[in-house]
């Protein structure tokens, strides 16, 4: 089939080209103010679609009495347009927030994942964001939008390449939720362990629930033979550089910088900023390097979006003793915590100090317990760090086919 130069490079003879405002209406999230929200999902409310949260679809503010026209439903694709332009959502349900729009469409003449896949292409992504106006702050209008190209096929073949794309992410939503049970586990066990003190005694009965002996100790009665020691006794917390002190030279090779809103999404990406790769080995974050926030947002996650400059207020967390499992739990058990900390501290960006770290004590099993306990979890913390990991790989593969399927370089066949 004979193909033709345009926009998108080269693209079939029998693609529709046109521009996003011919075939799609764009609806305007909902400008909402902070007396309107509450932060628990209560009956009657839904989710605030904000940008913040939606990388990883879990919601920190909620809303009720939202007119229809306001309303993401799961078949809604929704685009950020203020602050990060470009970021696309679907099969997501409750308010658009302000700072995005809906993308409708018929879907009697589009399949719903093509259009998605499409407005997730590098090449609508960057023509967003040089439309978009704004120096400190981007912000993309609906007539910059409208104008935006695209080049499509009939619906049947679009529904087989946003088959072949979503299945993709289907398997990385799997995984997803895989971990979201194997972390509710370590979760249970931590529990037991360490704050029920029922783990199993040697004749594998609840330890304190059988009468099992506890002893004084600065966190009150713990279980005889255990010790305390502090969140800094159990791992060095390496603080990352301010790396715009470090760019990269002129064709020299760099390394994405993780700053706050990376470890949120849990990826890199074109926005985000790029230090030379000649830095400290020991400020490179490699995949299953353990990440806290210190400041600003508390965050805490196993990295897995591959090589990067770690920035300030950032710690990479590196276990001395005890293995990562251990301190994740425990860093964990104290998050929320460490948050109310920083909060207190209203008149600087919040967050917290190396005391904080100093004064939250942590519990120690005696060695033959905490061999028992290690068995149980760190094969759990383990396939957590090689399911993120797969992910990362199948979401390059995504990435991969992405713009190839989208221009039709490659085509899919039709039964």
């Amino acid at each position: 089939m004979s193909s033709r130069d345009n926009l998108f490079g080269v693209v079939p003879e029998d693609w529709t080209v046109t521009s996003i405002g011919n075939i799609a209406e764009l609806r305007q999230g909902l400008q909402i103010s902070k007396d309107l929200r509450t932060d628990n999902l209560k009956p009657g409310y839904m989710p605030l679609l904000k940008i913040t949260d939606l990388p990883k679809r879990e919601f920190s503010e909620f809303v009720k009495d939202i007119k229809e026209q306001y309303v993401a439903t799961k078949d809604d694709i929704i685009y950020t347009r203020t602050g990060q332009v470009g970021l696309v959502y679907t099969d997501i349900s409750g308010c658009v927030h302000n700072n995005c729009f809906k993308v409708i469409v018929d879907y009697d003449k589009f399949d719903k994942y093509f259009l998605y896949y499409f407005l997730k292409s590098d090449f609508v992504y960057k023509y967003s964001n040089s439309v978009a106006s704004g120096s400190v702050q981007k912000d993309l209008k609906h007539s910059a939008f409208k104008s935006c190209p695209i080049a499509y096929p009939k619906v049947e073949e679009q529904k087989a390449i946003g088959n072949i794309l979503s299945t993709l992410d289907k398997k990385i939503e799997v995984n997803n939720q895989i971990n979201k049970k194997l972390e509710e586990m370590t979760q249970a066990i931590f529990k037991q362990w360490f704050v029920d003190f029922d783990f199993p005694n040697e004749e594998g009965e609840p330890y304190k629930s059988s009468g099992g002996e506890m002893v004084e100790s600065e966190l009150g009665m713990i279980p005889k033979g255990w010790e305390v020691k502090a969140l800094d006794d159990i791992a060095d917390y390496l603080n990352g550089i301010a790396m715009q002190k470090f760019r990269p030279k002129e064709n020299e090779h760099s390394y994405p910088v993780l700053k706050i809103k990376e470890l949120r999404q849990g990826f890199t990406d074109e926005s985000s900023d790029l230090c030379s790769e000649s830095i400290d080995a020991k400020y490179i974050v490699n995949d299953g390097d353990l990440i806290f926030s210190w400041s600003g947002s508390l965050l805490l996650d196993i990295w897995a979006g591959g090589k990067c400059g770690l920035n300030q207020h950032l710690f990479k967390v590196n276990p001395k003793t005890y293995d990562k499992w251990f301190c994740i739990l425990w860093l964990d058990y104290y998050l929320e915590n460490f948050k109310r900390i920083a909060e207190s501290k209203a008149t600087t960006m919040g967050h917290i100090k190396r005391k904080d770290l100093s004064d939250s004590k942590v519990l120690i099993p005696n060695d033959r317990l905490y061999k028992k306990l290690n068995v149980m979890i760190k094969p759990l913390y383990e396939e957590i760090t090689n399911l993120k990991i797969e992910s990362k790989r199948l979401i390059k593969v995504r990435d991969t086919l992405l713009p190839r399927l989208m221009s039709g370089e490659i085509r899919v066949p039709l039964d």
